[in-house]
């Protein structure tokens, strides 16, 4: 098919890390994008806007929605904000998994709801939810596997209904990153950060800009015959074991 005319992104915690560099990529691309995130998107651009919202407060978010869709006709959608909240099985504490079941799933479908409208008008969608190789089993990551896994089976659905219209749902599944949330686990320049990178198959850990060129592929509009698939952004530890 054709892509549309005009092409908005929304972001969810475009403002660091990972988020920062999808924002930057599909500005590369030409997207209109509107990060969604506690803190302004740093970046300056024409065509970037910011929408200041706690993703984990679910009126904050619906409010946050309702504006979005008033202000822009979204055509894709990347979930990517994210927390960890790492704890042995013997030390979870259920606020944290109830605060990483918002965040990661119930804010998902929050927005998807809200942008729906404009994708099905343009007979054209894009979602993309970020979950993380962990989703596949990790020490001290019980709320955080539950929920990223839980995006799975949530986009597998989402692209068996919304297919008819156009709208495409993937997900991708980033490994070891480099990133700020990175390094509140693994101490950069440490001792364990250097083991880590060692230990993947790659022989280094992943920067941002490596998942960013995984998102643009499943949000261009030339990927509309893949829907419903997980691409793992891992440097082969999905397929091996990783000890942190």
């Amino acid at each position: 098919m054709n892509a549309p005319v005009h092409r908005v992104a929304a972001v969810t915690g475009g403002s660091a890390g990972i988020g920062l560099a999808i924002c930057e990529q599909l500005l590369r691309e030409g997207c209109e994008v509107v990060s969604l995130a506690r803190r302004p998107c740093p970046l300056e651009h024409p065509k970037l806007h910011s929408i200041e919202v706690d993703l984990m407060d679910r009126a904050a978010t619906a409010q946050a929605a309702a504006e979005l869709a008033r202000r822009f006709d979204v055509t894709t959608l990347v979930h990517n904000a994210g927390v960890i909240r790492p704890a042995l099985l013997p030390d979870v504490k259920l606020q944290d998994l109830d605060a990483l079941v918002e965040l990661h799933l119930a804010c998902a479908v929050q927005l998807l709801q809200a942008a729906l409208p404009a994708m099905k008008a343009a007979r054209f969608g894009r979602v993309v939810l970020l979950s993380s190789r962990a989703a596949v089993g990790l020490a001290t990551r019980t709320a955080y596997s539950a929920t990223k896994a839980g995006m799975l089976g949530m986009a597998r659905t989402w692209a068996l209904e919304l297919a008819p219209a156009g709208i495409t749902v993937n997900v991708v599944a980033p490994g070891p990153i480099r990133t700020d949330m990175f390094f509140d686990v693994v101490p950069e320049g440490s001792e364990k950060e250097r083991a880590l990178a060692a230990s993947v198959p790659v022989r280094r850990l992943g920067e941002s800009a490596d998942v960013a060129r995984a998102v643009a592929f499943f949000a261009s509009p030339d990927a509309g015959f893949v829907t419903g698939q997980v691409l793992y952004v891992c440097g082969g530890t999905s397929v091996g074991s990783l000890t942190l």
